[in-house]
Order: C-alpha cells, then sequence, then structure tokens
C-alpha cells in the first residue's frame, strides 16, 4: 500500500468538494464532535463509515474487542470534560477476532489486558455473538460507574459484519 498515494487521494476529494473543504478548513480551529464511539480495531469495522459521518463529527477509540483500559478512559475523560461529548456508544462486532481468541483460549492474546478485561466481561459465554454483546454491555455499565456524573447517553450498539446492520 503506497500511503503517499492514498493521502493524495484523500487530498484530491476535499480540493475537489467544496462543503468537505469548508469542513476542513473550519475543523482547523478545533473540534466539536457530539459522539465517542468505542469501538474495535478491527479493519471491517469503520465507525465513519458505518454512521455515515464525515470529519469532525465523531470521535474515534479504536481497541481491540472495544474495551477500556487506562488508556482509552483516559481519552474518554478528555473527551467529556474537553469535548463536551454527549454521547457515547460502544460498538461491538459480529465475527470479533478478540473475543473469538478469548473464548477459544487462542494465542498470547489471552493474557494480556485486553484479553482480560474480555474474560472479565463474558465470563463463561462460548456463543460469540452473545459474547460480543455481553461484552459491549459490560463496558456501557463500566463507564456509568466511572462517570457517574455524566449527563449524556451511554449505550452500546452490535455491528453485524455479515448485513452491515447496527442493532
Amino acid at each position: 500500500m503506497d500511503i503517499s498515494k492514498r493521502n493524495k487521494l484523500f487530498i484530491d476529494e476535499i480540493n475537489s468538494n467544496k462543503q468537505l473543504k469548508a469542513t476542513r478548513d473550519n475543523l482547523v480551529k478545533g473540534q466539536h464532535p457530539s459522539l465517542l464511539v468505542v469501538c474495535c480495531s478491527d479493519s471491517r469495522v469503520v465507525p465513519e463509515k458505518i454512521l455515515s459521518c464525515s470529519l469532525g463529527e465523531i470521535f474515534v477509540i479504536r481497541t481491540a474487542g472495544n474495551v477500556i483500559n487506562e488508556g482509552e478512559l483516559a481519552s474518554i475523560s478528555y473527551a467529556i470534560e474537553h469535548l463536551n461529548i454527549n454521547h457515547i456508544l460502544i460498538m461491538g462486532h459480529t465475527h470479533c477476532g478478540a473475543i473469538h481468541a478469548v473464548i477459544h483460549n487462542e494465542g498470547f492474546l489471552y493474557s494480556d489486558p485486553i484479553a482480560k478485561r474480555i474474560k472479565h466481561n463474558i465470563l463463561d459465554i462460548v456463543d460469540e455473538k452473545t459474547a460480543s454483546k455481553v461484552n459491549a454491555s459490560k463496558e456501557v455499565e463500566y463507564l456509568k460507574e466511572m462517570f457517574p456524573d455524566y449527563q449524556g447517553t451511554i449505550e452500546y450498539k452490535i455491528y453485524d459484519i455479515e448485513t452491515s446492520i447496527l442493532y
């Protein structure tokens, strides 16, 4: 993959679309997203595309298994305190490799902080779709505990890789 070529395509898109260029130019002054999305690092899960968002509309935190550990928590705190985020979405998904690895005790993932968090969330669930849903819902509960005074919405949705439906 030629990174410079990909970037040039993006720049060409901005320069040929007056609205996108105006959005980009305005974002130079600062960002004001209203939605924060915590989602998996999976390349098939792209919240900007799934939610049809443009530049500056969402603050995205990506981590395998869409789990929230120390670094993610700090980023969420920043978004709440400095960006005035009023909606947080935990976006799980079907066919998640991190969920699969934890359920099947595969590879090094099982002993790392991400796997420990997933295992803590799903316990002994072996159905991967159910585990993805429970994992995301437990992360919502965790955020509500960590930010008890937060007045915005915290919810989860599951992105179905096969249908592209967010439920």
